[in-house]
């Protein structure tokens, strides 16, 4: 297995729709896993959001976030980064839409866009990236 892989390393990975987790903390300092659709765009992992989820309310009180994306077919690569979150209105829309296009297909971009009330964006730039890759094994 090959370790310690950047981004560049892992191909279409990040294109494919793959169900990503993102990890906040609680206030009692348990971790919450939320399964999100994402957006990797420059040098930043999007992820949009209603304003009253708990993951937003955990990201205002502590950045500090890990998300984990990774395939489930062999040979199996992903990547866990570690980064400090902000949270924005800007572009809301166009990561709905991007998302559904690529999670649900183009049919799905317009309609998404039009049902899906407005929310924020929660950003990751990446501090701390570990890849890995079982392309070698295979």
């Amino acid at each position: 297995m090959k370790t310690n892989l950047g981004i560049a390393d892992l191909g279409d990975l990040l294109e494919q729709p793959i169900i990503g987790v993102l990890a906040t903390r609680r206030a009692d300092d348990t971790t919450l896993l939320s399964p999100v659709w994402f957006d990797w765009r420059d040098g930043a992992f999007s992820i949009w959001a209603d304003t009253e989820s708990g993951k937003v309310h955990h990201i205002e009180r502590d950045p500090r976030v890990s998300f984990v994306v990774a395939n489930s077919e062999w040979p199996y690569k992903g990547l866990e980064v570690r980064g400090n979150a902000t949270i924005s209105t800007d572009g809301f829309f166009d990561v709905v839409g991007r998302t559904a296009r690529r999670y649900m297909g183009p049919e799905a971009e317009d309609r998404m866009v039009e049902t899906t009330a407005p929310g924020v964006v929660i950003r990751i730039e990446p501090s701390v990236i570990r890849g890995w890759d079982y392309v070698d094994e295979a």
